[in-house]
């Protein structure tokens, strides 16, 4: 690889990001980087657009997806979190994963409805048709009807919408379909990917919740672990890193680029100071290898 960095946690148009897997590919190259993996929610669909346009560009894209789960918390009263789950350098077009992505986006486009509905009872000026007007070519979400809200200055902020009305537990979020983690990493392992837990810092967990989250993954097959991330203090990325090699798991990170809908988040550098050598890319690549070499042994 020719250039030093990488950034292997990206969003384009076809989850909740704001640049066009095309986009993400001409910000990646004037960004310096020699190669990032899209892992768009719960989808594949720009994987094909951003491959093509990255060999013209002379970059590497790492086809990936970053699957929605829940968790139950062992030992609790109910306890759950949604975690998120990395798979790289998954085959885009295997059939059961389609199959599964389909059902997660059919779950979504049920719930926009139904989210759009309980903020027009709360008050709020909104309604699918203007979303898709204002959204051509783009995959609704959750932040889409937030910037909605904001932009038509229904709302202060964009932030406010997930605070006090589409976010979890608040009056107008409807939740949706999701798998177990455990589910998720057999699905990836299965369309040919290796298994990443997404940034673990995020969850709120207790150490020791953390280790059995991460012991029930392995049951599994979990291959790494986000430990370089945007958000993450010095001390965050030093815990998460001994976790790693505690549980004998590679390394992996990303930005979690999603454009304007996370506007303090550059493309290969998080919030300035996030850099990604292309060793860690270099070393996942190694296990995917290993992982498709013993599938057909």
């Amino acid at each position: 690889m020719n250039q030093t960095y990488v950034d292997l946690h990206v969003h384009s148009t076809e989850s909740d990001g704001t640049f066009t897997p095309k986009e993400l590919v001409a910000a990646a190259k004037e960004a310096g980087l020699g190669a990032f993996a899209l892992t768009d929610h719960d989808t594949t669909a720009g994987i094909a657009a951003a491959s093509e346009a990255a060999k013209k560009a002379g970059i590497t894209l790492v086809p990936g997806v970053e699957l929605s789960t829940e968790y139950s918390i062992p030992s609790t009263e109910k306890e759950t979190r949604e975690i998120h789950v990395v798979g790289l350098f998954i085959d885009p077009e295997h059939p059961k994963l389609a199959a599964k992505t389909k059902e997660f986006r059919d779950c979504r486009d049920n719930r926009n409805v139904v989210m759009v509905e309980a903020l027009q009872k709360a008050g709020f000026s909104i309604t699918m048709e203007e979303l898709y007007a204002e959204n051509p070519d783009c995959v609704i979400t959750r932040a889409n009807i937030a910037r909605f809200l904001f932009s038509h200055g229904q709302l202060s902020s964009v932030q406010e919408a997930f605070d006090k009305y589409i976010g979890e537990g608040c009056p107008c979020y409807v939740g949706r379909f999701k798998i177990t983690p455990m589910e998720a990493a057999a699905l990836i392992h299965e369309a040919g990917g290796i298994v990443i837990l997404a940034h673990p810092m995020l969850y709120h967990m207790t150490p020791g919740q953390l280790q059995q989250l991460i012991d029930d993954i392995k049951t599994v097959g979990l291959d790494g672990i986000e430990a370089l991330y945007s958000t993450y203090t010095p001390e965050e990325e030093a815990l998460v890193k001994e976790l790693a090699a505690k549980n004998h798991l590679l390394i992996s990170g990303g930005s979690d680029f999603h454009g304007t809908t996370k506007p303090a988040i550059r493309l290969g550098v998080g919030k300035g100071n996030l850099r990604i050598p292309a060793s860690v890319l270099d070393a996942l690549s190694e296990r995917a290898e290993s992982r498709a070499a013993e599938a057909m042994a």
